[in-house]
Parts: structure tokens; C-alpha cells; sequence
């Protein structure tokens, strides 16, 4: 339900000059039944002057003596004709001035981690223009040297959902084209619950599986044989340096 323009000072307004209930009014301006109690009592917006929706095109007469013959009628916000077909502004992503220096550096992430995002893509993620996103594609952009690539996840342009979207939604797109991905590539366009749920063990290559098993069967006998007679605490087992004098008078050194 649509709710009228500066609901506080409305309420106030409905409080002071009619005889509505406070259930009536806190349905009408979006607000809950203490609030409006508050108001009343003057421990709520205290200083707020009221705001007429009568004269402002919001509410009518007739709505408003309805309202106070019937407790529980809901008032209704005045239909107005002209405000019928519009929608919402369409356009880039508003972007804070204080983020705005750092919005080159998205763009490098997005376009070095995720190549298959579209321009348009990348544009509604960060909230800048396809010619600035070209410049750093290639590389041409006047402060290319200085950049470097951050998540801009991390750095607030864009949410997690809005990222993963996007690039699952640039997979689908990839996998209708018929354009095959490596093992990489799929992985990038993973969501991140996805990610997270992968196994983090760590798999040996093709080509080197089963090397280890291939050098214990091709060693000789002998150099098992060796392995097992091998002592390595005979190394310290040294003779006492008294049984050498012994040895030395025996052989008259």
C-alpha cells in the first residue's frame, strides 16, 4: 500500500484537526500505534509541524469523515491520474563520492576474473559508463599504471548476490552460445555458496597419478634389502675412546 508524503508531520496533522483513531492513522502513514500515541502525547516529534493532505492531493474530506463515523475503516491515499504509467528512474548505479575513486579498480577485477561479463553487465554492478570500462579492457585508460584489482565486494560498489547473479547469468548466456569453458573458467562462474561447498582436498594431475606407487615397485631387491639392514642408530653407537687405547697397546702404537 502507498503511503503519503512526510508521514510524521501527516500524522500530525490527522491528530490535531480530526478524531480518527490512532490504529486508523498509524495504517495510513505507515507508522505503529505507540508512535502515534507518542505524537499525541507530545514525546514524539515534538516540534514537527503539520502537514495537510488535504490541501496537498493526498486525502479527501469524504475519506477522512468515513474514516471517523467507522473505527474500523482504512483510510485510503487519494488516486491521482497524473502519477498512473511512470516508473522508476532507469540508469547507472548511484555511487558514493567516497567510493567513486575506487571504481577503476573494480572494473579491473571484474575484467581480469570475470572476462565474460558484458559491458552493460559490469556498468550495473559498479555504477560507471561502457567507454570507461573499454579504456581499462584495453588497457588504454590514463591511470592504468596505478591500478590495481580489488573485489568490488569488499569494497562496497555491489552485493555478493548481485556479483554471483550476474556471472551466472553470463554462464547461462556462454552455455546457450555453445562456447566451451575449462575447469577454471566453470569454476569462476560458480556462486559463492557454491564455492564454499566444494571439497578443499587437493587433487594430483592425471599424469603424475600413481608415481609414487610406480618408483616403490620398479627398486631392486637389493636396495630393499639395504633399506631394511640400514640401522640409523648404529651412527651413534660410536666405540669409547678407552677400547681405542686398548687396541693401540695391542698393536704396540
Amino acid at each position: 500500500m502507498a503511503k503519503p508524503l512526510m508521514t510524521k508531520a501527516t500524522a500530525v496533522w490527522l491528530i490535531d484537526n480530526t478524531t480518527l483513531s490512532f490504529r486508523q492513522i498509524a495504517d495510513f502513514v505507515g507508522m505503529h500505534e505507540l508512535e502515534i500515541q507518542g505524537i499525541a502525547d507530545g514525546d514524539v516529534a515534538a516540534g514537527v509541524k503539520g502537514f495537510d493532505p488535504i490541501a496537498n492531493n493526498q486525502l479527501t474530506q469524504e475519506e477522512i469523515d468515513r474514516g471517523e463515523k467507522d473505527p474500523t475503516h482504512e483510510l485510503r491515499l487519494k488516486h491521482n491520474p497524473a502519477a498512473e504509467g511512470e516508473e522508476k528512474r532507469r540508469g547507472p548505479r548511484y555511487t558514493p563520492l567516497s567510493k567513486r575513486q575506487d571504481r577503476p579498480n573494480a572494473i579491473l577485477w571484474l575484467v581480469k576474473f570475470h572476462p565474460e561479463l558484458a559491458d552493460a553487465q559490469i556498468a550495473r554492478l559498479v555504477g560507471t559508463t561502457k567507454p570507461t570500462i573499454q579504456s581499462i579492457r584495453e588497457r588504454t585508460h590514463w591511470n592504468i599504471s596505478n591500478m590495481q584489482p580489488i573485489d568490488p565486494v569488499a569494497l562496497g560498489l555491489c552485493k555478493q548476490s548481485e556479483l554471483d547473479a550476474a556471472v551466472q547469468k553470463a554462464a547461462a548466456k556462454r552455455a546457450s552460445e555453445g562456447v566451451t569453458m575449462d575447469d577454471d573458467e566453470r569454476r569462476k562462474l560458480l556462486s559463492t555458496e557454491q564455492s564454499l561447498g566444494m571439497s578443499t582436498e587437493p587433487k594430483i594431475p592425471t599424469a603424475i597419478e600413481g608415481l609414487e606407487t610406480f618408483s616403490l615397485s620398479g627398486s631392486s631387491d637389493e636396495e630393499k634389502e639395504e633399506e631394511r639392514e640400514f640401522d640409523a642408530e648404529s651412527l651413534f653407537n660410536l666405540p669409547d675412546a678407552d677400547e681405542d687405547d686398548e687396541d693401540d697397546e695391542d698393536t704396540g702404537r
